[in-house]
């Protein structure tokens, strides 16, 4: 690409020609050489320097013939790529065969990279109910700045969510756990992190939040589920458990672990409730 590049101001609009003066001044280097001795030593024959001049010349046309021919597919295969010709704008010679097959090169590659990103985002992001899955939870978590992994960690259940599923399909769970993910996200501020940890469970991360607060913002969306139920099950409203842990920073594992007992404990303790978990101290329900 560098001789490419160097090369931009000999004939700009034709490779061809551009082949075929790069291959002349090539070919005739010996004939070169030979009218300079001719003439240092005046043994010049006139004949003979028209003789190879035009076999030089002959060789040097067949040459770009043959070369000409080898990037006939690969002009092909450019035309193919080049589905937006106004692609190659940026490229040193619009329409030449180099710049239509790095066009659609770059092209590709920029296709290849749009796949990945797709990919990425599919393996973080739940499909069905469009929050971020237990992996993206975590690698976004894993992405914040040292001074910001702090706050709540809250791990939340839908109570006898088995039954939605059995009495009413697995339709009406897939429309549940949608419903109650999108409620989820919109009941908690923006610099907060939702997350489905699998089956019925999600997550929540409150950046920076004081525990009280992210009790109170449970305990906000458990009214709500009351007020505006997102479904009922045998004449019961559907409603939630939580287990909520304090995260000053260390190993979140022992975060997740302290959310998750307080979340046996709401259950245990009959379920649409939420129980704290904080350090050193078992968990409490209101």
């Amino acid at each position: 690409m560098h001789f490419y590049l160097a090369t931009s101001f000999i004939f700009p609009r034709s490779l061809r020609l551009r082949l075929f003066a790069i291959c002349f001044v090539a070919t005739h280097l010996p004939l070169l050489c030979y009218i300079g001795w001719g003439a240092a030593t005046a043994r010049l024959a006139l004949a003979e320097v028209v003789t190879l001049t035009l076999a030089t010349v002959a060789g040097t046309g067949l040459a770009l013939y043959g070369i000409g021919a080898l990037l006939s597919p690969i002009q092909t295969l450019a035309e193919a790529l080049n589905a937006r010709p106004d692609d190659s704008r940026s490229l040193p010679q619009v329409g030449d065969v180099i710049a239509s097959l790095y066009a659609g090169v770059q092209r590709a590659a920029a296709t290849t990279q749009a796949h990945m990103n797709d990919l990425a985002i599919a393996a973080h992001e739940d499909p069905l109910t469009g929050v971020a899955n237990r992996r993206g939870f975590l690698a976004q978590i894993e992405a914040l700045p040292t001074a910001q992994r702090k706050g709540c960690i809250a791990l939340i259940d839908i109570d006898f969510f088995k039954q939605v599923n059995d009495i009413k399909g697995h339709d009406e769970g897939d429309r549940v756990l949608a419903a109650f993910a999108g409620r989820l996200a919109s009941q908690v501020r923006r610099a907060d992190l939702v997350a489905r940890w699998g089956g019925e469970e999600f997550a929540i991360f409150f950046r920076d939040g004081a525990e009280d607060e992210a009790s109170w913002a449970l305990a906000r969306i458990a009214q709500q589920m009351r007020r505006e139920p997102i479904g009922r099950v045998n004449g019961r409203i559907i409603s939630f458990s939580a287990g909520l842990s304090r995260w000053t920073g260390g190993p979140i594992e022992e975060a997740l672990a302290a959310a998750d007992a307080a979340l046996y404990d709401a259950k245990q303790s009959g379920r649409d409730r939420v129980c704290r978990a904080p350090v050193a101290i078992s968990a409490t329900c209101p």
